[in-house]
């Protein structure tokens, strides 16, 4: 088990943990849970080596084997599948030692080699990274793809999928669904929900958490509490823990006022000098109980909207996506011929599968890009607040929270956007303020801070606007849950228009009364709840495998074409006569590959029994040998196969 007991951790000048104590049993699923800058990555930088205590003991089992996702952006032109195989350290090592082996000719040597090889699982590395790699959302032409080709966020699934191909006893995984659409998260939640190791895991996503953790641990005031149970079980034993602790609180206070008056009243007596002295020394020997000081929770509203069109804006066959690259090229559209009104005070969840046109639909409304056909009619006095995916890229790491504000203020003004809002310096100073951006923190550059404090600029710099429709593209990806929480409850105060694409259920379920699934180059009502969202996606993702599958089999069959009757009689002679030792060849092939299969199957078995290390290095060889022949065989059956189908067609 991983203990810890009093210990030490300080970064820089400040203490994360002051003498916190904690155990975690083997096989627990365990989220890590606190406020930002609490301590929860460094506690992770403890576990994996790369920080060490100031005081205290630490203790995690050594012959424990340890993964977790990468946190760099990789920079390789490895194809996919072979960059989540080299996650499998066991593999690489195994691999490493056979080649080593081998140049050494030490059979007993080789004979271990190739039984770790064998153990480690050579002989289905492929698939099982392909499984991962699909489940997280990629598509089977993807596979070989070079890592590089793909976009930051798709490279940053490849390093989870990297990771979960590690076997291991330990996981430890820091926000693993901030890259994941919907469909991904319900995949990891069941892949992880079967792992049968320890996990902690770091996640401002409740029901994330509700769904594959079992303990809790919180990270607050510089000490390590532990709770049986998941996220929301966690709440309701804190808030009951707290009630307590202020009920027990007030009574002690009772106690100790009367005791005071005792005091204050006969101290000055002869007679009662001793009953208040004794009172004294019981005031002094109190232990003296703590009130709750209740977090500063982070709270914050929207503005009354200055005016309120309806409908906000109108789509008339509009078609969206992006303009060609280059002069003579054709446009990319995604979604087509769409006709909507988007009305006030309506609450829309946008959804769809990866790739669909979600953010596409949203920068398009938000006058990033224009629509590639139709026209979108925007109502008089529309003013958006447009929070996007990579808006956290926009700001200015050189430049201050105030210096962003005072930019906001000019080009609000030089465009006639302002609506009543205050302009001067210190009244910004007190926006900034209502954002927990307050003294020298609407100094400090943006550069430096923390990816939830940016995104909190930027919820600051929208609010500041007063937008009369919100869309908002994955908002939550650097929220702590506190945060979160006061997105949502400010969202459902808001008097304005919604339109929310997210992968944080609890958000959408808090915030959205209708949803629109963007689906199929086109955007229709979606009649269901998040669960049913759910069944769909997972249909949806099987379907597409399954069309995948059919269109490569569909592309290695050349075309029919039609001759006539006595014309097909000869061709069919001549084409048995072609086809005929491919057949036979291909008949050799098979049984070759029977008899090596069940050849393989007595080796194995052998192996499980006591042999000599002679034995064992003979039929590590002889595994090997027959390993490489049925490769061959297998190359030269597909190489077989298409030439007579190829000859039928």
């Amino acid at each position: 088990m991983i203990t810890l007991k009093n210990l030490v951790l300080r970064r820089g000048a400040k203490v994360l943990l002051d003498g916190a104590s904690c155990t975690i049993n083997p096989g627990e699923k365990v989220g890590l849970v606190g406020r930002n800058g609490a301590g929860k990555s460094s506690l992770f930088g403890l576990l994996n080596h790369t920080l060490h205590e100031d005081k205290g003991d630490f203790y995690v089992p050594p012959q424990w084997r340890m993964a977790q996702v990468a946190q760099d952006m990789p920079e390789t032109d490895m194809p996919a599948t072979q960059f989540v195989i080299e996650g499998d350290v066991t593999l690489l090592q195994a691999r490493e030692e056979v080649s080593a082996a081998e140049d050494s000719g030490d059979g007993e040597r080789m004979a271990h080699a190739y039984m770790a090889l064998h153990d480690a699982g050579e002989h289905d590395a492929a698939a099982r990274a392909q499984a991962l790699i699909l489940g997280l959302g990629f598509r089977t032409d993807e596979l070989e793809r070079p890592v590089d080709s793909f976009s930051g966020g798709w490279r940053m699934r490849l390093q989870l999928a990297r990771a979960l191909m590690c076997p291991s006893d330990l996981l430890l995984l820091d926000e693993p669904t901030n890259h994941l659409d919907l469909d991904a998260l319900v995949w990891l939640e069941a892949w992880l929900k079967r792992y049968e190791g320890t996990m902690l895991v770091i996640s401002h996503d409740r029901e994330f958490l509700d769904a594959v953790t079992d303990v809790t641990i919180h990270i607050h005031a510089a000490q390590l509490t532990r709770y049986g149970g998941n996220y929301s079980r966690f709440e309701d034993m804190r808030a009951e823990q707290m009630a307590l602790q202020q009920s027990a609180y007030a009574r002690q206070q009772d106690k100790m006022a009367h005791l005071q008056k005792f005091i204050d009243r006969f101290k000055a007596k002869a007679s009662k000098a001793k009953q208040a002295q004794s009172r004294v020394k019981a005031l002094e020997r109190m232990e003296k109980i703590g009130p709750v000081l209740a977090d500063a929770e982070f709270t914050f509203e929207f503005a009354e909207p200055q005016n309120l069109p309806n409908p906000m804006l109108a789509m008339a066959d509009a078609s969206f996506g992006y303009p060609p690259p280059d002069e003579g090229s054709e446009p990319t559209v995604i979604v087509r011929n769409i006709s909507r009104s988007v009305l006030a005070g309506q609450r829309i969840g946008i959804l769809g599968a990866n790739g669909q046109g979600k953010s596409t639909v949203v920068k398009t409304i938000a006058r990033d890009l224009q629509p590639l056909a139709g026209q979108i009619t925007e109502g008089k006095g529309l003013n958006i607040g447009y929070f996007a995916q990579q808006e956290l890229d926009v700001l200015r790491p050189a430049d201050t929270p105030l210096e962003h504000m005072i930019r906001l203020v000019r080009e609000c003004t030089a465009e006639g956007r302002l609506s009543g809002q205050p302009t001067r310096e210190q009244d910004l100073r007190s926006f900034l303020g209502n954002f927990n951006f307050s003294g020298d923190q609407v100094k400090q550059t943006v550069g430096s801070m923390s990816g939830g404090e940016k995104a909190r600029l930027v919820l600051c710099m929208i609010v500041w606007q007063r937008p009369n429709l919100l869309l908002l593209d994955e908002p939550t990806n650097h929220l702590d849950l506190a945060t979160r929480e006061a997105l949502s409850v400010a969202l459902n105060e808001f008097e304005g228009t919604v339109m929310l694409v997210s992968h944080d259920r609890a958000l959408l379920r808090a915030v959205c009364d209708e949803f629109w699934l963007v689906s199929r180059g086109g955007i229709e009502p979606f009649d269901g709840d998040l669960d049913d969202y759910q069944r769909y996606l997972l249909d949806m993702a099987k379907q597409s495998r399954e069309a995948q599958r059919q269109e490569q089999r569909e592309q290695q069959r050349a075309p029919v074409v039609v001759v006539p009757a006595a014309e097909q009689k000869q061709r069919r002679q001549q084409l048995a006569e072609k086809a005929r030792p491919l057949k036979k060849e291909l008949e050799q092939t098979e049984k070759r590959m029977a008899a090596l299969a069940q050849e393989k199957q007595r080796l194995e078995a052998a192996m499980g029994q006591p042999l000599s290390p002679a034995e064992i290095a003979d039929a590590g060889k002889r595994l090997k040998a027959l390993n490489d022949e049925n490769e061959t065989l297998e190359s030269r059956w597909l190489e077989l196969q298409e030439a007579i189908d190829a000859v039928g067609a």
